[in-house]
């Protein structure tokens, strides 16, 4: 069974610790919760940790909050042995394009890229990465990205 970290909740333990760790970097406010799907998707897969920044109850206007969550998200990026960016319709996403700067230019971390096809800088964000990180694979469905994620953990559902 995965682990599921939701923020801004910590689990130190020896299974954690050696768990591949993923990181779901997406849309949160103003979006589907495009995180339950992965995660009810990913979830019977051993041996991984899965950081979901959404939380089921976040008082947005708590300035204490809003800074415990970005500082729980900056460390869970950094932590993250795989980051999955979702970039939703409806929204620029300033901060996924943000993260998708700061660790998509790493080479020290994996990243596998979802864009909604009506997202409206689809293009931009696969022409950076195409120049940055040739490699990494852009999706355009959830599904795909699902397969994909069962593929590279080799489990089969």
């Amino acid at each position: 069974m995965a682990l599921i970290i939701e923020a801004p909740n910590e689990v130190y333990s020896i299974d954690n610790h050696k768990n591949a760790k993923i990181f779901l970097a997406g849309g949160i406010s103003g979006c589907e919760d495009w995180q339950s799907y992965i995660i009810s998707e990913l979830k019977d897969i051993p041996d991984i940790t899965i950081y979901n920044p959404r939380r089921k109850n976040f008082p947005i206007n708590d300035t204490g909050e809003a800074e415990a969550q970005i500082s729980w998200e900056f460390n869970h990026l950094r932590d993250a042995d795989m980051i999955i960016f979702w970039f939703a319709k409806g929204s620029l996403n300033p901060i996924v394009l943000y993260e998708l700067g700061m660790h998509g230019n790493s080479r020290d971390t994996a990243i596998m890229i979802v864009i909604d096809p009506e997202y409206l800088r689809k293009q931009d964000v696969m022409i950076q990465t195409q120049l940055a990180r040739p490699e990494v694979p852009i999706f355009e469905s959830m599904k795909d990205l699902i397969d994909a994620l069962l593929e590279i953990f080799k489990y089969e559902q």
